[in-house]
């Protein structure tokens, strides 16, 4: 394929456009306001929670801080959650710490990070509304804290030091010594409940404490492993000389204000990694230690340790209820909020409202556009898939069989059955009875056939024959990234490279293809198949059976997606954009007004025959009409790993906040 002759083509392909779309997308380039046009995130419930704040005097009214810039509300406990504010400009925000003013608590202080940047975001109308701190801009904040004696004295610690507010926020001043090496990465600060002058500050490395404001400090760490991450500060209440600390190398307790500190065995040596201390505000011998293996409860101050969940829980945040210190809640990785109401002797999941899951995969089911199914990564036992069948309002975890596997496929058979291809194979759910607990069972015996050389005599002479046998048996444990089940012949897009099946996945024949695997796309029409790796295609005629490279444009330097349509154009989603062709691959167009080009996702809708693109990089999606090459879009306010059509309505699976519904 010559660069000549696509730009020929594409010449003819902008005359099509350039008469076609002003009739029916005026003013492309003036995209409607986003909160016209903001799409709704639907779940499935959970994601990563990272932490808690409670509005003083109402412990009922809590707000959550999450990895994906939003900030949620319960009025309710945690019983329920609804999305209250979207922090700062970017997307990924990392919401570590929020901070309620006691004197004030409609006004709010929400810390956010992303890598070295960040900032500081206040409300005054319980967050209704947000406005940047612009003393903190580009400050990565990683622990607020408020004197307790003195409410208009606020302290940051930020990756460059300790900075500290005299004024309730309206101004900020760095009193850490500037360009330390020692006192910055201020993972955790703590104030002395009865003098503001006096702050704890754990870095990356050690604990600090200056009893001067700033003027002077000096590091509190003898009796600490060294280079300590230090994650937690808590300062007894009481008797403000008890301080616990957390760190990497586990839990401390000191009995001088931090002159001397003694570690505490009661945890296993296994849980190193302790994020977070609570102590309890009825009892302070009652301390929570949450861990990246677990939680754990001493009643004693210190001197012993239960764990009281697996060690599969990852604890960011823990929140004891001051009016029930039975009411126990859990912000974690992968769980979201976990609730207790027996002083965290049991846990269940509380994260009705919460949408914060990478969804990789989703599916709209052929006979049902209610139902969805939604695969993620990341969440191990807490994810796998999703199933809902109401339209996204509520969600069922479907995950038995997977054993906390990543979801990158979805596909559904002319029979109902759903196929997921894995990060370690594929896996079939049949079509069950309502109330029937659906499990998900292996569909990956890789059988193939090879030559293989053998001496026979004919006629008194040796001669070698060349037969067809059956190879040795294995188990596809690579990664599938796509599936095509449409056809009587199915199709996986592995690492390990093409497979087929010609009886219902119970059996799959092929492997590498011109000598590769990573294979990230699959198409079928009838017999005709196509596949993409980032860097070429493949076509077969046969159903699989043989493989030959196809041509692509030149000017292309990833592609990411090819599809059919209903009358066998094949389509091609890439770096450059969309193209389509007529033959097969000899000639290739280009659409080339499209408003975006890095394409992440192309889907064929037969339903509305339509072709649906979108981008990670990008807000918008497009539905292309392959019949006259026009399009209409939608704009979702959310980055976009792919789109479906269910019914009339368009749903799509979002990078950070999961499945999206159009409005």
């Amino acid at each position: 394929m010559s660069r000549k002759r696509i730009s020929t083509e594409s010449l003819f392909l902008r005359m099509v456009l350039a008469l076609a779309i002003p009739t029916l997308i005026p003013g492309v380039a003036a995209p409607a306001p986003a909160a016209q046009t903001l799409w709704k995130a639907i779940g499935p419930d959970g994601g990563d929670a990272r932490t808690f704040a409670a509005v003083p005097g109402h412990p009922d009214h809590l707000y959550l801080g999450t990895l994906n810039s939003w900030l949620y509300e319960s009025l309710d406990g945690g019983a329920s959650w609804h999305r209250l504010a979207r922090i700062g400009a970017v997307d990924g925000l990392v919401l570590d710490d929020i901070l309620v003013d006691s004197a004030q608590p409609s006004t709010i202080f929400v810390a956010g990070w992303r890598d070295n940047d960040g900032g500081l975001w206040v409300s005054h109308d319980a967050g209704k509304s947000f406005a940047e701190s612009t003393s903190l801009h580009g400050q990565s904040i990683r622990s607020l804290a408020q004197a307790p004696s003195d409410p208009r004295t606020l302290f940051a610690g930020t990756l460059e030091g300790v900075f500290r507010s005299t004024d309730a926020g309206a101004s900020w001043t760095l009193i850490s010594p500037q360009g330390s090496k020692e006192i910055h990465e201020i993972e955790s600060l703590a104030v002395d409940p009865t003098n503001p002058d006096i702050l704890y500050a754990g870095t990356w490395h050690l604990p600090w404490k200056t009893e001067d404001g700033g003027e002077h400090w000096h590091n509190i760490k003898k009796g600490i492993i060294d280079d300590s991450d230090v994650f937690s500060i808590v300062i007894d209440p009481v008797n403000p000389r008890t301080v616990f600390l957390s760190a990497c190398s586990g839990i401390y307790k000191s009995d001088s204000g931090g002159e001397l500190f003694r570690k505490i065995e009661g945890i296993p040596s296994t849980a190193r990694r302790t994020r977070v201390l609570m102590q309890d505000p009825e009892n302070h011998e009652i301390v929570y230690a949450g861990t990246t293996e677990g939680l754990y409860k001493t009643m004693d101050g210190g001197k012993t340790f239960r764990a009281m969940t697996g060690a599969d829980v990852i604890v960011n945040d823990v929140y004891v209820d001051p009016g029930d210190s039975n009411h126990v809640l859990l912000a974690t990785d992968r769980g979201g909020v976990l609730t207790s109401n027996d002083a965290g002797e049991s846990f269940t999941q509380s994260n009705q409202g919460i949408s914060g899951r990478k969804v990789e995969a989703l599916l709209v089911d052929r006979a049902d556009p209610a139902r969805l199914i939604a695969g993620v990564v990341n969440d191990k036992i807490y994810g796998g898939v999703f199933i809902s069948t109401t339209g996204g309002a509520e969600w069922q975890q479907a995950g038995d069989g997977l054993d906390g596997r990543d979801v990158f496929a979805l596909a559904q058979t002319a029979d109902g059955t759903v196929l997921a291809g894995t990060n370690h194979g594929i896996f079939a759910l049949a079509a069950s009875e309502p109330g029937d607990k659906p499990a998900w069972q292996p569909r990956n015996t890789i059988a193939n056939t090879i030559m293989k050389t053998s001496t026979e005599v004919h006629m008194k002479k040796r001669v070698n024959i060349e037969k067809e046998v059956e190879a040795p048996v294995i188990q596809l444990q690579s990664r599938v990234l796509a599936l095509d089940v449409s056809g009587d012949a199915w199709l996986a897009a592995t690492a390990y490279g093409l497979v087929t099946s010609k009886d219902q996945g119970a059996t799959w024949q092929g492997g590498p293809v011109m000598g590769a695997g990573d294979y990230l796309s699959v198409t079928a029409h009838g017999a005709t198949m196509a596949a993409a790796r980032s860097e070429g295609a493949v076509l077969s005629l046969d159903a699989g059976a043989s493989w030959f490279p196809m041509q692509i444009p030149t000017m292309l330097t990833r592609i990411h997606r090819v599809a059919f349509s209903a009358d066998g154009t094949l389509w091609l989603g890439a770096r450059e954009g969309v193209y389509f062709s007529h033959d097969l691959g000899k000639s290739w167009l280009w659409i080339q007004r499209m408003p975006f080009r890095d394409v992440d996702d192309l889907y064929y809708d037969a339903g509305h025959d339509k072709v649906l693109v979108s981008s990670r990089e990008n807000d918008q999606v497009y539905a292309i009409d392959p019949k006259n090459l026009t399009w209409k879009w939608n704009q979702t306010g959310f980055r976009i790993n792919l789109i479906r059509a269910a019914g009339d309505k368009l749903v799509a699976a979002s990078m950070f906040d999961g499945v999206l519904v159009q409005p």
